[in-house]
């Protein structure tokens, strides 16, 4: 049975991350995605949000509110790590703007790529990030399955309709999943958290991410929901990549699963109390003026 579950968990994962990439790329046109991060005050207003505020603030937290140094560690790693997969999925729970979810992503992937190794050497000592360990699973697991989407979309565009169901049920089940198995092995980890009072700090840390990211992220209601959820849901392939390969307290990898499965069930259960946006409340970005 603890065989069984890494399997199911990678085998949920992989599901889930390249079904919502090439879902999305059935979905949208290169066009499309592009058209939102022309809006180059979003754009530097989503950079600052991810790469200085979010990170800012829980370095200040962890000084106010202490920690044992494994919770410092994860919880530090996952501020840095920005640019979550999910996050083309995340936009349709919250019925957010898709094509500025998956521009967004990419974006703070590739800055994550260049950010974290210079980042977080200066706040953690000892701890060594390769870039192209960061970038593998962009390109293999991310940019490929979407390139292929984006190329059936604009080649054979009735095919791409009939694929967008498939792909739509094998993303949920990658997520249901993965939430299912993530809780059952954690469960242990979510009750100590709970008594050491970590999960409080998880709780601020997360609402305060999804805050300030719904507040810079204009120009419509649907992009604000993007950048809150974006914001708030890290990077938590990048973080478990890097607190594997650099610390051997199991502590460590247990504050950043526990930290990313907080932040999942909070947008699922965000998602279910969002009403549906009416087209003319959002603001439709190809009409927004690019400064």
């Amino acid at each position: 049975m603890h065989q069984i579950i890494p399997i199911l968990d990678k085998i949920a994962f992989l599901a889930f991350v390249v079904a919502t990439m090439f879902g999305t790329g059935l979905k949208l046109t290169v066009q499309q995605i592009w058209q939102p991060l022309r809006n180059i005050r979003l754009v530097l207003l989503s950079l600052l949000t991810n790469f200085v505020l979010v990170p800012f603030f829980v370095y200040l937290l962890l000084l106010l509110i202490p920690v044992n140094e494994p919770a410092k560690d994860g919880l530090i790693i996952m501020a840095l790590a920005s640019g979550p997969p999910a996050l083309p999925k995340l936009a349709q729970i919250v019925k957010g703007n898709l094509a500025f979810s998956t521009g967004l992503m990419m974006m703070l992937m590739f800055g994550t790529v260049f950010y974290m190794p210079i980042a977080l050497p200066l706040v953690l000592q000892g701890v060594e990030v390769n870039s192209w360990d960061i970038a593998k699973p962009l390109v293999f697991l991310m940019i490929t399955p979407l390139g292929i989407g984006l190329l059936i979309k604009a080649k054979y565009e009735d095919i791409a309709l009939n694929l967008q169901t498939i792909t739509f049920k094998i993303s949920n089940f990658g997520l249901l999943l993965g939430l299912g198995v993530r809780l059952i092995v954690h469960f242990n980890e979510i009750l100590i958290l709970l008594k050491t009072g970590v999960i409080f700090v998880c709780a601020i840390f997360i609402i305060f991410s999804f805050t300030v990211g719904y507040l810079l992220g204009g120009p419509g209601v649907d992009t604000q929901r993007v950048l809150g959820v974006g914001t708030a849901q890290r990077n938590f392939a990048a973080a478990l990549l890097i607190g594997t390969s650099n610390f051997d307290d199991p502590n460590v990898i247990s504050v950043i699963m526990v930290t990313s499965l907080l932040m999942m069930v909070s947008v699922l259960i965000l998602g279910k109390n969002l009403p549906e946006l009416d087209p003319a409340h959002g603001v439709d970005l190809e009409k927004v003026e690019v400064p």
